[in-house]
């Protein structure tokens, strides 16, 4: 498995977590414009991938070691009632847009580390 990921979308930011190894500080990165509109948490999509891909990148501790990330994307918001099969694409591809090797999409309560490693590799 990849480095393992976890991404939490919010409307115009994201959260980005690593879960491999020590105890890691959740990082917050704001979208200089916005990619939230009225009805998608994700609705200006060229805006939402090149933060993403900017913040995973930046995530990083050795750059020139820099490989595919395993990602755990979360929408946090707007998911009442679920996610249309469209919305699921658009998420799933933007994280592979922004340099993900494998994307696990998760709708749910927030996820500790464990259980987030657990949703990526489940054994």
């Amino acid at each position: 498995m990849g480095r393992p990921v976890y991404v939490r979308v919010f409307a115009n930011r994201f959260v980005l977590k690593r879960l491999a190894g020590a105890e890691e500080t959740p990082v917050t990165v704001l979208s200089p414009a916005a990619f939230t509109t009225a009805r998608l948490l994700v609705g200006e999509f060229a805006i939402a991938e090149r933060v993403v891909r900017q913040a995973l990148r930046n995530l990083e501790k050795r750059p020139w070691l820099r490989s595919s990330p395993v990602v755990l994307l979360h929408p946090m918001e707007q998911v009442q009632g679920g996610l249309c099969e469209v919305e699921e694409r658009i998420f799933r591809e933007l994280a592979i847009g922004a340099g993900a090797r494998k994307v696990v999409l998760w709708i749910g309560p927030e996820l500790s580390d464990a259980e987030a490693l657990a949703r990526l590799d489940p054994a």
